[in-house]
Protein backbone atom coordinates (compact mmCIF):
# COMPACT_ATOMS: atom_id res chain seq x y z
CA UNK A 1 0.00 0.00 0.00
CA UNK A 2 1.62 3.46 -1.14
CA UNK A 3 2.24 5.95 1.79
CA UNK A 4 2.03 8.42 -0.53
CA UNK A 5 -1.98 10.35 -0.69
CA UNK A 6 -3.31 9.91 -3.70
CA UNK A 7 -0.82 7.33 -5.07
CA UNK A 8 -1.75 3.47 -5.46
CA UNK A 9 -0.38 0.71 -6.82
CA UNK A 10 -1.03 -1.09 -10.16
CA UNK A 11 0.96 -4.17 -11.33
CA UNK A 12 3.34 -3.15 -8.80
CA UNK A 13 4.48 -0.17 -9.91
CA UNK A 14 3.32 3.60 -8.02
CA UNK A 15 0.81 5.55 -9.90
CA UNK A 16 -1.46 8.48 -9.50
CA UNK A 17 -5.23 8.66 -10.04
CA UNK A 18 -8.04 10.62 -10.05
CA UNK A 19 -11.74 10.38 -9.17
CA UNK A 20 -14.92 11.92 -10.33
CA UNK A 21 -16.67 10.70 -7.13
CA UNK A 22 -16.11 14.00 -4.98
CA UNK A 23 -16.87 16.23 -7.92
CA UNK A 24 -20.10 14.41 -8.51
CA UNK A 25 -20.94 14.67 -4.50
CA UNK A 26 -20.43 18.11 -4.23
CA UNK A 27 -22.64 18.98 -7.51
CA UNK A 28 -25.41 16.43 -5.72
CA UNK A 29 -24.90 18.66 -2.57
CA UNK A 30 -25.63 21.98 -5.08
CA UNK A 31 -28.80 20.53 -6.30
CA UNK A 32 -30.14 19.13 -2.97
CA UNK A 33 -29.92 22.00 -1.19
CA UNK A 34 -28.90 25.52 -2.22
CA UNK A 35 -30.55 25.40 -5.34
CA UNK A 36 -34.10 23.96 -4.40
CA UNK A 37 -34.54 26.21 -1.65
CA UNK A 38 -33.56 29.78 -3.67
CA UNK A 39 -36.01 28.38 -6.75
CA UNK A 40 -38.89 27.86 -4.13
CA UNK A 41 -38.52 30.34 -1.60
CA UNK A 42 -36.96 33.35 -3.71
CA UNK A 43 -38.54 32.61 -7.12
CA UNK A 44 -41.36 30.65 -6.19
CA UNK A 45 -40.73 28.11 -9.04
CA UNK A 46 -41.82 25.19 -6.51
CA UNK A 47 -42.22 22.26 -9.49
CA UNK A 48 -39.03 22.62 -10.75
CA UNK A 49 -37.46 23.35 -7.44
CA UNK A 50 -38.68 19.51 -6.93
CA UNK A 51 -37.30 18.06 -10.04
CA UNK A 52 -33.71 19.79 -8.98
CA UNK A 53 -34.03 18.47 -5.36
CA UNK A 54 -34.66 14.99 -6.92
CA UNK A 55 -31.98 14.93 -9.53
CA UNK A 56 -29.84 15.96 -6.54
CA UNK A 57 -30.64 13.01 -4.49
CA UNK A 58 -30.40 10.86 -7.31
CA UNK A 59 -27.07 11.65 -7.84
CA UNK A 60 -26.05 11.57 -4.03
CA UNK A 61 -27.15 8.00 -4.48
CA UNK A 62 -25.21 7.42 -7.53
CA UNK A 63 -22.23 8.76 -6.02
CA UNK A 64 -21.96 7.17 -2.74
CA UNK A 65 -22.41 4.10 -4.21
CA UNK A 66 -19.79 4.38 -6.77
CA UNK A 67 -17.50 5.83 -4.16
CA UNK A 68 -17.91 3.32 -1.51
CA UNK A 69 -17.41 0.44 -4.46
CA UNK A 70 -14.33 1.96 -5.19
CA UNK A 71 -13.40 1.38 -1.64
CA UNK A 72 -14.62 -2.34 -1.37
CA UNK A 73 -13.52 -3.64 -4.88
CA UNK A 74 -10.08 -1.81 -3.84
CA UNK A 75 -9.46 -0.64 -7.23
CA UNK A 76 -6.65 1.80 -6.20
CA UNK A 77 -4.71 -0.76 -4.61
CA UNK A 78 -5.52 1.02 -1.23
CA UNK A 79 -6.17 -2.03 0.71
CA UNK A 80 -8.14 -1.40 3.90
CA UNK A 81 -7.68 2.05 3.88
CA UNK A 82 -8.36 4.26 6.48
CA UNK A 83 -12.50 3.78 7.12
CA UNK A 84 -11.98 2.12 10.94
CA UNK A 85 -10.17 5.26 12.41
CA UNK A 86 -11.92 8.19 9.89
CA UNK A 87 -15.39 7.52 10.98
CA UNK A 88 -15.28 8.34 14.35
CA UNK A 89 -13.82 11.66 13.38
CA UNK A 90 -16.92 11.94 10.55
CA UNK A 91 -19.23 10.85 13.17
CA UNK A 92 -18.01 13.80 15.74
CA UNK A 93 -18.72 16.32 13.10
CA UNK A 94 -21.98 14.88 12.32
CA UNK A 95 -22.75 15.11 16.43
CA UNK A 96 -22.07 18.59 16.45
CA UNK A 97 -24.59 19.24 13.61
CA UNK A 98 -27.35 18.22 15.77
CA UNK A 99 -25.97 19.64 18.82
CA UNK A 100 -26.80 22.91 16.80
CA UNK A 101 -30.02 21.78 16.14
CA UNK A 102 -30.60 20.22 19.11
CA UNK A 103 -29.52 23.61 21.18
CA UNK A 104 -32.02 26.14 19.13
CA UNK A 105 -34.58 23.88 20.21
CA UNK A 106 -33.72 24.64 23.57
CA UNK A 107 -33.46 27.59 23.36
CA UNK A 108 -37.00 28.24 21.36
CA UNK A 109 -38.52 26.02 24.35
CA UNK A 110 -37.30 27.55 27.12
CA UNK A 111 -37.91 30.86 25.65
CA UNK A 112 -41.73 30.47 25.07
CA UNK A 113 -44.13 31.38 27.05
CA UNK A 114 -46.17 28.08 26.21
CA UNK A 115 -45.29 25.05 24.57
CA UNK A 116 -46.10 23.61 22.18
CA UNK A 117 -47.79 26.68 20.26
CA UNK A 118 -50.76 27.42 18.79
CA UNK A 119 -51.83 25.28 15.58
CA UNK A 120 -49.65 21.88 16.97
CA UNK A 121 -51.78 18.89 16.78
CA UNK A 122 -51.90 16.76 19.81
CA UNK A 123 -49.00 14.23 19.78
CA UNK A 124 -49.24 10.81 19.43
CA UNK A 125 -46.50 8.18 21.38
CA UNK A 126 -47.44 5.07 19.82
CA UNK A 127 -45.41 5.79 16.45
CA UNK A 128 -42.40 6.93 17.84
CA UNK A 129 -41.93 4.54 20.55
CA UNK A 130 -42.37 1.50 17.86
CA UNK A 131 -39.99 3.68 16.00
CA UNK A 132 -37.43 3.62 19.06
CA UNK A 133 -38.00 -0.13 19.43
CA UNK A 134 -37.12 -0.39 15.55
CA UNK A 135 -33.87 1.55 15.62
CA UNK A 136 -32.41 0.19 19.16
CA UNK A 137 -32.90 -3.96 17.63
CA UNK A 138 -31.40 -2.81 14.22
CA UNK A 139 -28.32 -1.70 16.25
CA UNK A 140 -28.33 -5.13 18.21
CA UNK A 141 -28.97 -7.22 14.74
CA UNK A 142 -26.05 -4.92 13.58
CA UNK A 143 -23.57 -6.03 15.78
CA UNK A 144 -24.57 -9.85 15.44
CA UNK A 145 -23.77 -9.06 11.61
CA UNK A 146 -20.37 -8.15 12.78
CA UNK A 147 -20.02 -10.95 15.13
CA UNK A 148 -20.91 -13.72 11.74
CA UNK A 149 -17.60 -12.13 10.50
CA UNK A 150 -15.12 -12.70 13.64
CA UNK A 151 -12.38 -15.15 12.74
CA UNK A 152 -13.70 -17.89 15.05
CA UNK A 153 -17.44 -17.84 12.89
CA UNK A 154 -16.25 -16.50 9.20
CA UNK A 155 -20.03 -17.04 8.19
CA UNK A 156 -20.83 -14.82 5.18
CA UNK A 157 -24.50 -16.33 5.08
CA UNK A 158 -24.93 -15.37 8.89
CA UNK A 159 -23.64 -11.73 7.99
CA UNK A 160 -25.82 -10.88 4.98
CA UNK A 161 -29.02 -12.67 6.95
CA UNK A 162 -28.45 -10.01 9.59
CA UNK A 163 -27.58 -7.48 7.42
CA UNK A 164 -30.83 -8.09 5.44
CA UNK A 165 -32.84 -7.90 8.82
CA UNK A 166 -30.91 -4.56 10.10
CA UNK A 167 -32.06 -3.03 6.68
CA UNK A 168 -35.42 -4.28 6.27
CA UNK A 169 -35.78 -3.03 10.08
CA UNK A 170 -34.08 0.82 8.93
CA UNK A 171 -36.59 0.63 5.74
CA UNK A 172 -39.67 0.31 8.42
CA UNK A 173 -38.27 2.99 10.35
CA UNK A 174 -38.23 5.27 7.21
CA UNK A 175 -41.61 4.06 6.33
CA UNK A 176 -43.32 5.24 9.59
CA UNK A 177 -41.27 8.88 8.94
CA UNK A 178 -42.89 9.08 5.82
CA UNK A 179 -46.24 8.37 7.13
CA UNK A 180 -46.23 10.16 10.72
CA UNK A 181 -45.42 13.29 8.45
CA UNK A 182 -48.24 12.07 5.73
CA UNK A 183 -50.33 12.41 8.34
CA UNK A 184 -49.27 15.26 10.06
CA UNK A 185 -49.22 17.46 7.05
CA UNK A 186 -52.96 16.38 5.95
CA UNK A 187 -53.99 17.76 9.81
CA UNK A 188 -52.46 21.06 8.39
CA UNK A 189 -49.27 20.72 10.83
CA UNK A 190 -46.52 21.60 7.67
CA UNK A 191 -43.12 23.60 8.26
CA UNK A 192 -44.81 26.70 7.91
CA UNK A 193 -47.38 25.85 10.50
CA UNK A 194 -45.23 27.29 13.92
CA UNK A 195 -41.98 27.41 14.94
CA UNK A 196 -42.24 24.05 16.38
CA UNK A 197 -43.26 22.45 13.07
CA UNK A 198 -40.16 24.14 11.59
CA UNK A 199 -37.81 22.31 13.96
CA UNK A 200 -39.92 19.45 14.40
CA UNK A 201 -39.09 19.01 10.67
CA UNK A 202 -36.02 20.16 10.02
CA UNK A 203 -34.18 17.58 13.34
CA UNK A 204 -36.73 14.71 12.35
CA UNK A 205 -35.58 15.30 8.83
CA UNK A 206 -31.66 15.85 9.38
CA UNK A 207 -31.98 12.09 11.26
CA UNK A 208 -34.08 10.55 8.58
CA UNK A 209 -31.32 11.54 6.13
CA UNK A 210 -28.78 9.51 8.06
CA UNK A 211 -30.45 6.93 8.45
CA UNK A 212 -31.25 6.90 4.39
CA UNK A 213 -27.92 7.31 4.26
CA UNK A 214 -26.79 3.95 6.31
CA UNK A 215 -29.24 2.11 4.36
CA UNK A 216 -27.45 3.15 1.20
CA UNK A 217 -24.25 1.89 2.89
CA UNK A 218 -25.60 -1.09 3.75
CA UNK A 219 -26.87 -1.72 0.18
CA UNK A 220 -22.86 -1.10 -0.94
CA UNK A 221 -21.92 -3.60 1.61
CA UNK A 222 -24.41 -6.16 0.51
CA UNK A 223 -24.05 -6.23 -3.17
CA UNK A 224 -20.52 -7.31 -2.70
CA UNK A 225 -21.06 -9.83 0.39
CA UNK A 226 -23.76 -11.81 -2.10
CA UNK A 227 -20.32 -11.89 -4.80
CA UNK A 228 -18.41 -13.95 -2.13
CA UNK A 229 -16.24 -9.87 -1.10
CA UNK A 230 -16.78 -8.40 2.60
CA UNK A 231 -14.32 -5.75 3.44
CA UNK A 232 -14.44 -5.98 7.16
CA UNK A 233 -12.77 -2.23 8.04
CA UNK A 234 -15.42 -0.77 5.76
CA UNK A 235 -18.61 -3.08 7.64
CA UNK A 236 -16.58 -2.06 11.22
CA UNK A 237 -17.47 1.42 9.67
CA UNK A 238 -20.72 1.31 8.99
CA UNK A 239 -21.36 -0.44 11.71
CA UNK A 240 -19.97 2.43 14.42
CA UNK A 241 -22.00 5.05 11.63
CA UNK A 242 -25.37 2.93 12.39
CA UNK A 243 -25.34 3.22 16.01
CA UNK A 244 -24.20 6.39 16.19
CA UNK A 245 -27.48 7.12 13.87
CA UNK A 246 -29.43 5.08 16.62
CA UNK A 247 -27.76 6.63 19.96
CA UNK A 248 -29.07 10.58 17.89
CA UNK A 249 -32.43 8.95 17.39
CA UNK A 250 -33.04 9.05 21.68
CA UNK A 251 -31.95 12.58 21.73
CA UNK A 252 -34.02 13.41 18.94
CA UNK A 253 -37.58 10.96 20.37
CA UNK A 254 -37.00 12.35 24.49
CA UNK A 255 -36.38 16.35 22.87
CA UNK A 256 -38.34 16.52 20.13
CA UNK A 257 -41.27 13.95 20.86
CA UNK A 258 -41.65 13.18 24.63
CA UNK A 259 -40.64 17.31 26.17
Amino acid sequence: MSEHPGVGAVDGELVWHTSVWPFLASVGLLLVLPLPFMLHFVYGKSVLAAVVLAAGVVLIILTAAGWVADGLEDVHGYGAGHSVWAMPLFIMAEALIFVGFLAGYWMLRFSASSWPPAGTPAKEYAVPVFMTILLVSSSVTTHLAERELEPERESRPGFIFWLCVTMILGTVFMGLTVYEWSTLFHEGFNLGTNVYSTVFYSITGLHASHVFAGLGIFVCLLIPALRGKVNIPFVKAASMYWHFVDIVWLFVVTQVYFW
